[in-house]
């Protein structure tokens, strides 16, 4: 495990909240939102991929567009290099967003399909003028394609001329090619081949290693987040559930929720694919989360506190953070009692 300090930290996030109004009628007004996401806090250091997982709707692509501002917060602090990135605007703005960039899930419907592989991956150079002369500029494309693991000859190709695998090698080209600190890899490989995931992978890991790069990296596919990440956020319903080193989390999670996640994960023993839990019951809407923890609809361990209070961020062990009222030590007695009317635990 690697062991960041204060001083590699570049990321700050503080109590971020991000809700969508529903509008109806002539008028459009209405007092129903989407709670997309409810105080997430986390830190991102360089060198650092910091993996954020949990099932479809939990808002993890939603932190991920509120870090680079595609879409604003409706409260909370991002920090970039101890500057307020909210705040920002204008020519402070396009400035600090050269630190920030982003890799799509699609390879294919990211990539502009009039453009050629030179010009997708010179554009971010373009709008942010960084090169005073075309050859400065063309030599930073060759620069980087060779970096990727792309041919000079496929300057001039087009992108529906490339396969799934090459087309992200081009998607990762354009994200790397202003030297960003931070880039957001949201499900960079869920709609490739697994062999070519590997190579992807591969070459992500490569590029972190020479270019000192941080990565915030989405994805619902656990082994693929096994096998990449440092730290890994677990998200649910907007909320954060869970949050550790990737050995503390994979080896001994504590949240119940975690703990359902990893045992859906297919592994095998003894020659035989092990049978798994299957979650009960489906996801809440977010437009009206049940009160209390957003999980205890689903858990098997809940309590009678859990229908109330919402459980605060705990750190039972070093590291270590958890947001469930198992751990608090401070509970009574009837505040620990099984929850009665909870379906997910009969």
């Amino acid at each position: 495990m690697t062991a960041f300090t204060e001083e590699d930290r570049i990321l700050e996030v503080r109590d971020l909240v991000k809700r969508y109004p529903i509008k109806k009628g002539f008028f459009g007004t209405s007092d129903t939102v989407v709670h997309a996401l409810e105080g997430v806090s986390f830190d991102v250091h360089r060198g650092e991929t910091f993996a954020i997982v949990g099932e479809s709707g939990c808002g993890k692509s939603t932190c991920g567009k509120c870090v680079l501002r595609l879409t604003d917060p409706t409260s909370g602090s991002v920090r970039l290099d101890g500057v307020e990135f909210t705040e920002l605007s204008g020519a402070e703005l396009t400035e600090a967003r050269k630190k920030l960039k982003l890799i799509f899930q699609d390879p294919y419907s990211s990539l502009n399909p009039r453009m050629t592989v030179a010009d997708i991956i010179a554009e971010p150079i373009d709008i942010a003028r960084t090169y005073k002369t075309k050859a400065e500029r063309d030599a930073r494309v060759d620069e980087i394609m060779e970096a990727v693991g792309l041919d000079l000859s496929y300057r001039t190709r087009y992108p529906h001329e490339f396969s799934g695998g090459q087309r992200q090698r081009i998607g990762i080209a354009r994200a790397i090619v202003l030297e960003p600190e931070i880039v957001v890899c949201d499900e960079p490989v869920s709609a490739l081949d697994v062999s070519v995931q590997a190579k992807v992978i591969n070459l992500l890991e490569d590029l972190q290693e020479r270019l000192g790069l941080a990565y915030i990296f989405i994805s619902h596919d656990l082994s693929v987040v096994k096998h990449i990440a440092d730290t890994v956020m677990v998200m649910y319903l907007g909320h954060m559930m869970e949050k550790a080193s990737k050995e503390a989390l994979f080896d001994d999670p504590l949240h119940p929720y975690t703990r359902a996640l990893l045992d859906v994960v297919p592994t095998i023993a003894g020659g035989r694919i092990q049978d798994k839990r299957i979650l009960q019951g489906d996801v809440p809407s977010p437009t009206h989360p049940p009160q209390g923890c957003c999980f205890h609809t689903r858990c098997t361990s809940c309590m009678r506190v859990c229908e109330d209070r919402v459980p605060a961020d705990l750190e039972p062990r070093p590291g270590h953070v958890v947001a469930c009222h198992l751990y608090d030590e401070g509970l009574t007695a009837e505040e620990r009692k099984p929850a009665g009317l909870n379906p997910a635990a009969c």
